[in-house]
């Protein structure tokens, strides 16, 4: 069986196998569907991301095409506060389509917003952003990757003058020598990574993970430094600060491929070892330890992830590590340099092609006037019609309902209600819209609030295109046809475009909407233009940028020069600050979040396998014995953790490997158990990131 393989039994019968990727995280790990007896079998397939290996996740997918969960029929709201009912689709796209234009000519433009996900297909997501711009002619626009990858990229971006997760094949991870895991848990976000991490380990490799959390990726690792949450900037700094002390930096590299560094020199000078060891918590000989065994690696890679990234200071924390991999010299050598593991499974591709507030497809700048001038002529409308660039994502969903806000919202693949920081007001905001459009496939928390659900395809149902980690363009396959009464995300979007007199075409075929996008991207940092379905299949995926359909695509990037307007990456001089919220007498404990292995994302998904369920059933709040005994909490017993924005309840976790002084629970859960009834909405200045990551609780025994 080949990568592009489909077979059908005969002409006209729907194919019996497709490869296809894992629907779930940035990994896309390769597996293979089968049709059996009416059932679909997922089988393993060998793909470089996973060499034949999923996580229970994948083996389970399947589980959700026939769920009695499955949305299969329009649902429509009569009236505020009455229950939703099964409609026809004439009547449900009725609804969506007086709603827009009463709310449009009441409130203008941009009273309607779009909200879109980072699971989507590229073809999705490309003309998810086509659609706000050109057929609602609205700035606001945005998606819950901005939760996901935002510190990462900008950071990458004012770096190295672009954002991609991994500019290197994952395999390289396995050739370095030492690799730093900064806030990354991939044994239990992404299992088959460690498939790679083992080749590093087997090459005699050395694995560090800093986490304040002792996790199943920091139990494998030679050393753990465990951090106070939020002390990582400091911790990069003083890393930093030790390598230039020994003499560590790369000046050969220094002078012939960056600029700035004399700022950054002067800056981490103060990041004296002792004063971050009292700061963060980390012994000044694990800070030394780490140093050395990056400088003195032959090959090294710094990892980033949503552990030092949901941080208000996000973009500044993933700048001072790239600042270290700068100044050791390994960004652009093989097996060497700084990425980031992307969550969402588009999370990557999903950023690239115009669902973000301020950017256009190939992740062009929407304030840009030659990117708008080119998007423009691919839409064949004129530049001067499109909006200019919008709102991060929590202010776009903060600002819903409110004076000057958006008083209609259109949720394509996202559930905001569980996975939007200081949810409870987010929910707030979402009842109080004049009309609440979701589309998905199951009744997700967000789409219980809706006044018009519209049932879409799952991947085993739609082709297309996914980007994952590294920047490799994947093929989705269709496996069979979807239910009667289910439409695609790009039928819908043809539909409300063709009712609002959109002044350009939406196509809803696939194919053709990748052909647009390429044409669309091409000249752009993310330049697909010489990616084709074909070329994907032939070659395991492309790597962009890859303008030329004859010529080669990029597996690794920064090689020989970086893409700024000189060619030289940029060092920018950072410095630690607290947590925008600090502990107190009345909330003495730090509080952070993360995931389960079992469990995924916001858990509409997952949280209906029953193999999942069984696996992980339900949430917890994980606290240190010593804490607990203070508190007179055992293990099982039900707690509140309280913040200044709400509570959430659910069992005691013991365990002696997480800080006395924090707290942690996983996000997947809804109602009361709901993590981000906690979390602080605080938002770094540049990313819009929300501070995820820490804020400050207390936690008592729950009455009964």
């Amino acid at each position: 069986m080949t990568d592009g393989a489909r077979v059908a039994t005969r002409p006209g019968v729907p194919p019996q196998e497709a490869a296809t990727h894992c629907p779930y995280c940035a990994l896309q790990c390769g597996m293979l569907l089968r049709a059996n007896d009416g059932r679909v079998e997922v089988l393993p397939r060998q793909f470089p991301t996973n060499r034949g290996g999923l996580c229970q996740k994948g083996w389970t997918a399947a589980d959700l095409l026939d769920h009695p969960d499955r949305l299969t029929t329009p649902l429509l709201r009569d009236r505020p506060g009455g229950e939703l009912r099964p409609a026809s689709w004439a009547e449900a796209v009725d609804r969506v389509v007086t709603g827009i234009r009463t709310v449009q000519e009441g409130h203008g433009r941009d009273a309607v917003a779009v909200f879109g996900g980072g699971g989507l297909t590229n073809e999705k997501a490309y003309t998810l952003g086509k659609f706000a711009r050109v057929a609602l002619g609205t700035r606001h626009i945005d998606y819950n990757g901005r939760w996901c990858m935002s510190s990462a990229a900008a950071a990458g971006i004012r770096a190295f003058g672009v954002d991609r997760g991994l500019p290197f094949p994952l395999a390289d991870l396995g050739r370095a020598e030492t690799l730093l895991l900064v806030g990354a848990n991939p044994a239990e976000t992404m299992p088959p990574l460690m498939r790679h991490l083992a080749d590093q380990r087997s090459r005699g490799g050395r694995l560090i993970v800093i986490d304040p959390r002792e996790t199943a990726t920091a139990r494998q690792a030679d050393l753990h430094l465990q951090p106070l949450p939020g002390t990582d900037l400091a911790v990069a700094n003083a890393l930093l600060h030790i390598a230039l002390t020994e003499g560590w930096i790369d000046r050969e590299y220094v002078a012939a491929r960056t600029t700035g560094f004399d700022d950054v020199r002067r800056t981490v000078a103060g990041y004296w070892p002792a004063e971050v060891e009292r700061l963060s918590g980390v012994p000044v000989a694990d800070l030394e330890a780490t140093a050395r065994a990056l400088a003195d690696a032959g090959s090294a890679i710094i990892l980033t992830a949503r552990g030092a990234e949901q941080h208000a200071k996000g973009v500044d924390t993933v700048t001072a590590f790239i600042n270290l991999t700068l100044a050791l010299g390994l960004p652009g050598r093989p097996g060497s340099g700084y990425g980031c593991l992307t969550g969402q499974g588009n999370g990557q591709g999903g950023r690239e092609h115009g669902q973000k507030a301020d950017q256009l497809p190939g992740y062009r700048r929407i304030d840009d006037p030659a990117a708008r001038e080119h998007v423009a002529q691919v839409w064949g409308v004129p530049a001067d019609t499109l909006p200019g660039p919008g709102v991060p994502a929590y202010r776009l969903l903060d600002s819903l309902g409110a004076p000057g806000g958006p008083r209609a919202l259109l949720v394509f693949g996202s559930n905001p209600v569980v996975s939007a920081p200081r949810a409870a007001r987010v929910t707030d905001r979402l009842r109080g819209l004049d009309l609440l459009v979701v589309a998905d496939f199951l009744l997700s928390e967000t789409a219980a609030l809706a006044d018009v659900v519209l049932p879409v395809t799952q991947w085993a149902e739609e082709d297309g295109t996914m980007t994952n980690l590294e920047g490799r363009v994947l093929r989705r396959r269709a496996l069979r046809e979807p239910p009667a009464g289910v439409r695609s995300d790009l039928a819908i979007l043809a539909d409300l475009a063709a009712r609002l007199d959109a002044p350009a075409r939406f196509p809803t075929d696939p194919g053709t909407v990748f052909a647009e996008l390429r044409q669309a991207s091409a000249g752009g940092p993310a330049d697909y233009a010489g990616v084709t379905w074909e070329r994907i299949d032939r070659d395991e995926g492309v790597f962009w940028p890859c303008p030329d359909q004859d010529g080669p695509d990029t597996p690794r990037l920064f090689a020989e020069s970086f893409p700024t307007p000189d060619g030289r990456a940029r060092f920018h001089p950072v410095t630690h600050r607290p947590a925008a919220e600090e502990v107190c007498d009345d909330y003495p404990l730090h509080f952070t979040t993360g995931r389960v292995l079992a469990q995924y994302q916001s858990g509409t998904q997952t949280r209906r396998v029953t193999a999942l369920r069984r696996a992980a059933p339900g949430a917890f709040v994980e606290l240190h014995p010593d804490l607990a005994a203070r508190l007179d909490v055992a293990e099982g017993d039900e707690v509140r953790v309280v913040s200044r924005r709400g509570e959430l309840r659910a069992p005691a976790r013991l365990s002696p490997t997480i800080r006395p002084d924090t707290v942690f629970a996983p996000f997947h859960w809804a109602g009361a158990a709901r993590a981000n009834s906690v979390t602080n909405d605080a938002v770094d200045p540049v990313s819009g990131m929300p501070e995820f990551k820490i804020c400050a609780v207390r936690v008592e025994r729950a009455e009964s």
